[in-house]
Formats: structure tokens, sequence, C-alpha cells
């Protein structure tokens, strides 16, 4: 019998599939199109850990099922390789940011090609190759045209350790998403894009999408959408003077319980009405609260903070005055920078009162509450039936109390009477608001796809021409980050300058570059046509192969890729150059593999810093990459996350070489007729495979192959074996996860032509009825027998069956059966005392 010699055969069928060219693609293939996508990689850092494998093998294995299922299947690969992680990466090896990129590209490329992947390499794109970056910055141009990108002077993020400006996706908790450096805010000069004109869009469009749950949540909190009204208070100043500002508030049914106004510290309004004996302290306050990241100044733990501006702003319904404040609880990037104070029924808004000593009005009582009148804390403040604590806040709806006319009617109801009572007055409409804020597009570091836009002294901003692209990246010796906020763009005099051809007067080009973010949130178009230098890309390719059936990445993307890509791909189909708004129909999120960390003792998410990076080369080497594929299916459900044991990789590796043995064993000593135990076990297999891989739970089809290997194994030795039908339905079962054996064993089975170029097997249905089943009988809930039972008996037959079993009969005696319960096809519960 051969011996199961990976090393040998695994390179041989990798140097068959390229010399072939077996697994590029092209449109002109009559067979059904489906396009199954990676999230390309960042070619950072050293190479791929087994933890990177994950994602790869999954998106392969589905790649090639679906090739079996008779389906010409795009599967291309590239390198997102402009931006922070390729820059700081280059920084930290000093090493040139270009030979850098192009030497990972290399390693990981080959790591890639170990995989056994069936990628279409002729596809491969690069997102700083200039004639793909040209179309990225032609995109962008588009944009300009339609007045979706604009550029202006605002506080953005800034991480001080990466010197570069954040857009809020790339802030988690504080810190910078990249290094995890707290991160500040910085005013600056920055090119945006209004994301926010497709808020409706793409929150409304998630429910199209066959995406996991849990990241249609994410985007959608993200985008945040919140209806309500914009209401106009008046601000009285000392002098006399007023000042209008509007608040936006979802809970205008409160109306009657705000008390007083707060303020964002960056509200431009607050220095303006502060009275002059106080500017200098509150000057202070503002500067202080600027220093603070957004998370901290919304954490609902923080310290309340706050200065009255000695000004008071006028109700609209009841004309009082209401104190102003200022206080870094309140964002002036949502909303409109100012609330409405409601105490009652606002659990902030009640600290920052108790703690001041203002008043507190309830107007909302729960629905069905029998409302009291009480004294919380020295506050005015309702109770219903007396059941609520001393100082608690209802934030619920309800019914309206203390709210005059609209006394008594239900929060929907009286949301619309108020609305409609201050729109006649001409200061409050309905509105919706989102959380969402345009997207800060630039970045002051040297990696990234210039900005194709010129500064005219004359002109103003002057967008390049199209024959002017691609507008290339000049070649640098320093390319390291500046301190003062500035590109290093910026110190290259003979790029910067240049001419105006508009007017023929001196320009200076934009400094700053494009994100890691933009080349990624439309390459998955470029596969189509890779080539062509003519257009981004060839719109009947596209119309062919998109959108995206099966698109495979980390979950960290929810709220970044993920969401420029479906804004991006929205805008080109606005512009006419596609004919579908989502990008990705179905979405699959791997989870990551972890192990324990040498440093730290505790199971953690693979990193150098953490010592518990395993390299795959080295699981290569020593048991195969069919069967590392194999383990990483193996390893756990393939959408949580996993533990790395070097144990399992090894059980792994025994089960394939106990398969090849099998498939071998039978081949060298052929049975004429397969034994019909081998023939139902095997069509159950080809059944729970088929089922499992539908629902994409790769970890239980690697488990119905075992099982399926221990039960031939008993036929073996009792002398039942399988014949060549048999033996090729199994091996064709085998081959989308272990591609490269599966060949070899095709070869060996006599076939001349790729296993790829057969069918997926078919269960034959007289083989999976099962004339008898196995129930749990328990007495008294304590299992006392397991009993076969005949498909057909009822349940009164299978009861007395039950009883009558010897193991259970025992447990019977002398007792009374109070209750008889019986789960069809699963347990009998006997009752007794």
């Amino acid at each position: 019998m051969r011996s199961f010699d990976f090393s040998n055969f695994e390179t041989k069928w990798r140097a068959i599939w390229q010399t072939k060219k077996q697994h590029e693609v092209s449109e002109h293939d009559p067979r059904p199109k489906y396009y199954c996508l990676d999230m390309f990689p960042y070619p950072s850092g050293s190479g791929l850990h087994v933890g990177h494998w994950r994602g790869y093998v999954l998106s392969d294995v589905w790649s090639r099922y679906q090739t079996l299922l008779g389906k010409k299947v795009l599967h291309p690969m590239g390198w997102d390789a402009f931006g922070l992680p390729a820059e700081n990466d280059a920084i930290k090896k000093k090493n040139h940011p270009k030979l850098n990129t192009q030497k990972n590209i290399e390693t990981i490329k080959r790591q890639l090609e170990d995989i056994g992947a069936m990628y279409d390499w002729s596809r491969e794109i690069n997102t700083t190759d200039p004639t793909f970056y040209h179309w990225t910055q032609w995109i962008f141009l588009k944009m300009y045209e339609r007045g979706l990108a604009y550029q202006k002077e605002m506080p953005i993020n800034w991480c001080p350790s990466c010197l570069v400006g954040l857009a809020n996706e790339e802030v988690v908790e504080g810190r910078c998403e990249r290094c995890e450096a707290p991160v500040t805010q910085k005013k600056l000069k920055q090119w945006v894009l209004k994301i926010t004109q497709y808020a409706e869009r793409l929150l409304g469009d998630l429910n199209h999408l066959e995406w996991p749950e849990k990241v249609k949540v994410m985007q959608a909190n993200w985008i945040g959408k919140s209806e309500g009204a914009q209401i106009q208070f008046q601000i009285e100043d000392r002098k006399g003077g007023h000042h209008p500002i509007s608040i936006f508030t979802t809970r205008l049914d409160t109306l009657f319980g705000a008390t007083f106004m707060v303020l964002s510290p960056e509200h431009p309004l607050v220095l303006e009405v502060c009275a002059s004996s106080d500017l200098k302290m509150v000057k202070a306050y503002v500067e202080q609260a600027r220093l603070k990241k957004n998370s901290e100044r919304v954490f609902k733990e923080q310290e309340i903070s706050g200065i009255f501006l000695g000004v008071y702003a006028v109700h609209p319904m009841h004309q009082k005055k209401i104190p102003v404040w200022v206080s870094d609880y309140v964002l002036m990037d949502y909303g409109t920078g100012a609330i409405m104070a409601v105490p009652a029924h606002d659990e902030r808004d009640f600290k920052f009162a108790k703690k001041f000593g203002l008043e507190v009005i309830e107007v909302v009582k729960p629905p069905h509450a029998e409302h009291r009148t009480g004294q919380a804390e020295g506050h005015r403040i309702s109770h219903p039936e007396g059941h609520r604590p001393e100082g608690s806040v209802y934030e619920g709806p309800g019914i309206l109390i203390h709210s005059d006319g609209f006394t008594g009617l239900d929060s929907t109801v009286a949301k619309q009477k108020i609305i409609e009572a201050l729109a006649q007055k001409g200061i409050a409409k309905a509105t919706v608001q989102y959380k969402l804020r345009d997207w800060i597009f630039s970045r002051q570091r040297y990696w990234g796809e210039p900005i194709p836009i010129l500064h005219c002294s004359t002109c103003g901003e002057v967008p390049l021409r199209e024959e002017d692209l691609p507008l290339l990246l000049p070649e640098v010796k320093t390319y390291e980050p500046s301190k003062t906020g500035e590109s290093p763009l910026s110190t290259i005099d003979s790029w910067v300058n240049a001419k105006c051809y508009r007017c023929g007067g001196k320009a200076k080009r934009e400094t700053d570059t494009m994100p890691q973010w933009a080349g990624s949130s439309w390459y998955f178009l470029r596969y189509a046509s890779p080539q062509d230098r003519r257009v981004p890309f060839d719109s009947k390719a596209v119309s062919h192969w998109l959108p995206v059936d099966m698109y495979v990445g980390g979950i960290e993307h929810a709220v970044l890729h993920l969401l420029y890509a479906r804004f991006f791909t929205k805008f080109l189909y606005d512009i006419g150059l596609i004919s579908f708004q989502e990008p990705f129909v179905r979405l699959f999120n791997q989870g990551m593999v972890c192990r324990r960390s040498e440093k730290t003792g505790k199971v953690e998410k693979m990193s150098k810093s953490k010592m518990n990076v395993v390299n795959p080369d080295d699981m290569v080497r020593r048991y195969g990459t069919d069967t590392l594929r194999l383990f990483e299916l193996f390893v756990g459900p393939p959408e949580l996350d996993a533990e790395w044991n070097d144990n399992g990789i090894i059980g792994v590796h025994k089960f394939l070489q106990r398969a090849w043995q099998w498939v071998l064993f039978y081949h060298e000593h052929p049975v004429t007729t397969c034994d019909e135990a081998v023939l139902k076990s095997l069509h159950q297999l080809i059944a729970k495979v088929t089922e499992r891989l539908e629902a994409f739970k790769l970890n239980v089809v690697v488990s119905a192959f075992m099982e399926f290997m221990n039960e031939v194994s008993r036929f073996q030795k009792e002398g039942k074996g399988g014949d060549l039908s048999a033996l090729k339905i199994f091996v064709r079962l085998l081959a989308p996860l272990v591609p490269h054996t599966a060949e070899e064993l095709w070869e060996i089975l006599g076939n001349p032509t790729s296993i790829f170029q057969t069918s997926w097997p078919v269960a034959d249905p007289a083989y999976l009825h099962e004339e008898t089943l196995v129930l749990v009988v328990q007495v008294n809930g304590r299992l006392r027998a397991n009993i076969e039972v005949n498909r057909k008996c009822s349940k009164d037959e299978i009861i007395e069956q039950a009883k009558c079993h010897d193991q259970v009969q025992k447990y019977l005696v002398d007792k009374k059966i109070i209750k008889e319960i019986y789960v069809p096809h699963r347990l009998i519960n006997f009752v007794v005392k």
C-alpha cells in the first residue's frame, strides 16, 4: 500500500492546477456563476499565522463545493497594501513602505499558495499599483463633482502615536483602532465624504442582506437613526439680546419637564452668551472638555461637571425661564449640541440636577399606574403607586401629567399634538437625526493614494483632469509622519508646487493622502476586469459576476470596511456604473483562532507580542496542508472563536491517514459488490455532509467523516467493504475539504481528469430511512435504559415495550405510575411513587 506521502503529492497537485490554469474562470463559460470572496489581506507583518488561515480555508471549501455543484466559481485574491498597517510595519522595520510591502506580499502569497486554495491569480490586484489607484482617484473625483467630497477645518480624532487623523469608526473606546493609543482632539483641515447623505439607504437596505444579525445590528446602531423633533428656544443674554437655539429630542412628550438647558462645550453660543464675569472660568472648562475623549464624556459613571452660564432660555410652551449650563456630557457631534434637560425622565439629566440643586418635575407616569405626588430629595417629583424609590427616574413612555392641556394624553398622541402646536408658532418641526457622521477621508501620512486636487490662489480648489490620472505617489527618502500634523508630502517642493491648468497660475497639490479604506471600498468590482486600463471595471463583466455571492472575513470590519463598501457601491449605482446597490449578498464572519499566551497565561488572540503565534509553515511541513485545512475546520463552530490545541491536529492527521488507507485497501483488494451496510452508511454520510455544508457547519462536517470512518472500520473487520463506485463517492465528498489528498486518490482510482470536473454526490433516499429508532427511558427523570423500537409502533406500543424492559421493570415494581411522559422519537419518562 502506498504511504501517505503528503509533501510530494500536495506539491505535485498545486503545480498541476497552476499549469492547467484550473482555477481561472471566464464569463463565457456557460455554467451558472458564483462569486466567493475573501476580505483581502494587509501585507503587513512577517506573514500569516494559523488564525489567518481559518477564513481562507472556509472560503475555499465553500468555493470547491460550489464548483462540484456545477458552478463556475470566481475566487480571486489581492492585496490591501496602502494605509496605516503597511506603513507602520515599514517604519518599525526601517524599510521603505514600497519595498517592505513588496517583500511582505511575496511571503504571504507563498503562504496562501500553500493553502491550496482555488484562487484565480490571473486576477490578482494590489491597491498600491497605479493602474488600480488611478481608479480610486477617479471615483473620488466623481464624488467631488457631485458635492460628496469636501474639505473643511474641523476638530478631529488625533492619534498621537500614529500621528494621523482618524475617522470616528477608527476609534474604539477612546483609543486608536490600530495601535490602541489614547485618542485626542485636534483641529485640522480635512477632506470629508458625505456618507451621511446615504444614511437612510444604508440603514434600510440592511433588511435585504443575508448577513449575520449581529453585524446588521452593529451597522444599524452605528448609523443610529433617531426620529424626533427640532425645537427652537430663545436664550436671553444679560444685555437683553435674544439668541435662537435649536435642540433635538426624541421625547417631545417630556417637554413640560424641561427645567434647564445644557450646551456642549464646543457649541458656538457658549462663549457668546456667557456672562463676562464667568468668561475666564468657562473658557478654562471648555478647553479642559476638549481634551477629553467623547467616550469618556458620555460614560455613565463619569463624574458630572458643568458651569452655569449666567443666562436663561425661554421655555417655548409656558414661557418660563430655565437656566442654561455648559457640560461635557453633551456632545457637539450628535443632535444640535444642545439639549433640553428633563431630569425626571433621563438618568444623566437627573444626576446633573441632583448635583446642582435644579428643579425636577415629573411629566410622564407609566401606563396603568396611579399617580400621587411626593418629595424626592428636595425636588418636586411624582411617584406612581409609591413603588419607585426616592430620586429614581422613569424613562419610558406613558401618560402625561403636569403638562397643561396635554395632561392625560399618552406619549404617542402627545408628541403629535405638541409638535402641531409648536409648528403653528413656527418654532418646531419633525426631523430625523443620525449618529453617523461624514467620513474623514484624508490622512497626514505618506503611504496612501494622493488626493487629486490642486489648490490655486486664483481658482481655489481645482480637481485634476481625467487625463492627468493617476497622480503618482512620489518617491521619497523620508516617509515618517511629521509631529506637526502635516503630511510628509508637504516637504517635497518639486511635487507640491504645480501649475493650475485653468488659469496657468501657481498652485499647490493636496498633500494629504486617502485612508487605508479607500481601495478596499471598491476592489471587489475590479476583480471582474483587473487588466482594464480604460475604465475602473468593465460594465458587462461586473454585471455578469457581481454582486458577490459569499463574502468571508472578520467581524472587526462591521462598521469600517463593510459600511464604506456599501456606501461606494450605492454611489456607483447612482451614477449609472453598476446595476446593483449592495456589494455582498451573503456574509460570513469567521471566529478567531486563539492560543494560551506564554506571556500572560491567558487564552488570547494570536499575536507576536503575546508569544502565542503558531506558524502555518511549520504545520504544513510536519503534517501537510490538507491536515491543517481539516483541523482549521474541525477546531470549532466556524463563526465562534476557537482555541488551538497542538494535540488536536495530531488526531486529525491520524484520521486522514485512516481515510487514505481505507480507500487504498479496497482499491488494492477490490470487491465486486459494495456491502449494503457500507452503502447505507455512505449515503447517510452524503446527506449529513451536504446538509451541514449548506448550513456552513463545517466542524460537524469533519465529525461526520470521522463517524463514518469508525463505522466502515468496524465493517472492514466483519469483511464488509466498498466497491470502486463507493470509493469514488467517498473521495468526491472529501474533495472540498482536502483537495490535494482527494486529487491523488482520484488519480489512483483510475481517473484521468481532475476530481473537480466531476459533480457532487446525491444521496439515495432509500438508504436514508431508518426502520428503527432508539429512545431514552427514564424513571422519575433518571436514565434507566435505551430501547430500540420500530418507527411504525404507536405511542401505546412503545410505552408498553419500555415498561417490559428488564432495566426499567425493576424500578416500577411496587410503584404507582402517576404520569407517563412521552416525547416522540426521543424519550419516555415514568413518574412514580
